[in-house]
């Protein structure tokens, strides 16, 4: 009996010894954000921005009084009843019905509103120097820089094609080298396509 009673106080006290020895629990921590609990605004780059001087049909349903085609001022505004002047420019369409919805909801219960560009004209290039025909041109769809050029009508006899250059005027401005000679030799030279507001500069 002594003996079982012996055996029976080692266990225990070994039992006692093991649960000192487990760390305590710590705080309770929050769990991690998951990803698909975030609020993500998807980007507008694929989609096309309205600039100033383009036309845009802008209807209210069942209100017809509030419907109009407007075009962009040059400040990248539009003027509407009860809204007075809304930015459009650097806006997608899309964008420019939801704050239009929104103002109006002010005056007008659950307005369903639509915007759609009637004609584009703020997609220019420019293209100046030692070409046939200098100006601005209007780009309604894709066009790579020999295609800017052509609609200059080419170039004049005094024109340095080996060093033409591409201003851009984003929001990074960059200066991109054109050589027509290594296009037309086949070689490396990227006839790449022009961007709103770029400036074809031949020398």
């Amino acid at each position: 009996m002594k003996a079982f009673l012996a055996i029976a106080s080692v266990c225990v006290c070994s039992a006692a010894a093991a649960y000192a020895q487990t760390p305590a629990p710590g705080p309770a921590q929050a769990p991690a954000a998951r990803a698909a609990d975030a609020v993500v605004i998807p980007p507008d780059d694929g989609d096309y921005k309205i600039g100033p001087e383009d036309v845009l049909d802008i209807s209210v349903w069942k209100n017809q009084e509030l419907s109009r085609t407007v075009p962009v001022r040059p400040d990248g505004k539009v003027s509407l009843p009860l809204v007075n002047d809304i930015q459009a420019a650097g806006l997608t369409p899309s964008r420019l019905r939801q704050e239009l919805a929104r103002r109006l909801s002010e005056y007008v219960p659950s307005p369903e509103v639509a915007v759609i560009v009637r004609e584009v004209h703020s997609a220019k290039v420019s293209v100046v120097g030692q070409v046939r025909n200098p100006g601005r041109y209007e780009v309604r769809s894709p066009a790579t820089v020999l295609e800017l050029i052509a609609l200059a009508q080419g170039f004049t006899d005094f024109a340095s094609r080996d060093r033409i250059v591409v201003l851009r005027q984003n929001a990074t401005p960059a200066r991109i080298t054109f050589n027509y000679r290594k296009i037309t030799d086949g070689t490396d030279q990227d006839n790449f396509l022009v961007q709103a507001g770029d400036i074809i500069v031949v020398p």
